[in-house]
């Protein structure tokens, strides 16, 4: 009998007091980014530097606005410039993507990104965020990564969710050898285990919950966001969520 090592749990969360659960449940690693309710938007540098005085390993996510993942010469180059600012306040990895108008993959941008990352002096790590599962074809897109020099993708194998792409990340593990594949996308802790089972080295979680309102005053709208009082709100990471999380991901065993 031989210990398999477990999959990686990392908590995507928006905030230092996020990372603080995180780290007091268990979690590897955080993904940071602000918007959450928007799929995640680039953080400040000032929001970088704190969460990682937090102490786990900050992957922050750069994306520049909300909406598709096809960029235009000056959009990528905004986040060339937002993927060394991170890095220089503190970020362990970058976690970037772009797409061409047809589905597949942007080999430049996604190109210019790492190499801007690699500028930082010091070993960054690179992922490929759910661009991946907006392709034409995502095992195709994973395939391209180890030539690129990419550390991991966050992918849901191209289903609503990850739990439902079990047949296409294990293809997506076997495409990309050297470039872990991290499921993404609607986890639960309950989908762990089979999400484990289909040879993923890492599971990403959200964990959020919506935080209670604390305005006493008359609520109007102020954003296409905010549909009624109760909805007009921010996510937090919820400690039950991670603590089962990293329940579910004890090492198991094999012949």
């Amino acid at each position: 009998m031989s210990d398999r090592t477990a999959p990686e749990l990392e908590i995507a969360v928006t905030s230092p007091a996020g990372a603080r659960v995180a780290l007091d449940h268990g979690a590897d690693r955080v993904e940071l980014c602000t918007g959450l309710e928007l799929g995640g938007l680039t953080p400040s540098a000032a929001l970088v530097e704190t969460v990682a005085a937090v102490g786990l390993p900050v992957q922050v996510l750069v994306r520049c606005r909300p909406g598709d993942f096809v960029y235009d010469a000056e959009e990528v180059a905004l986040m060339a410039a937002e993927v060394r600012s991170v890095i220089a306040s503190g970020a362990s990895g970058v976690v970037v993507g772009a797409l061409t108008a047809d589905g597949g993959l942007d080999t430049d941008a996604v190109t210019r990104l790492a190499a801007a990352a690699q500028d930082a002096g010091r070993p960054v790590e690179v992922t490929l965020h759910r661009a991946v599962d907006l392709s034409a074809d995502p095992v195709a897109t994973a395939a391209r990564l180890p030539a690129l020099g990419l550390t991991r993708v966050l992918t849901s194998g191209g289903a609503p969710a990850a739990g439902q792409g079990l047949v296409r990340l294990a293809a997506m593990v076997e495409a990309a050898p050297g470039v872990q594949v991290m499921a993404g996308g609607g986890v639960r802790p309950a989908d762990i285990p089979a999400l484990a089972a289909a040879g993923v080295a890492a599971v990403h979680l959200s964990a959020k919950q919506r935080a209670e309102p604390r305005r006493g005053a008359t609520w109007i709208p102020l954003g296409a966001s905010g549909s009624s009082a109760d909805q007009d709100t921010h996510f937090v990471t919820d400690p039950t969520v991670v603590a089962e999380a990293r329940r579910m991901l004890a090492p198991r065993t094999r012949v």
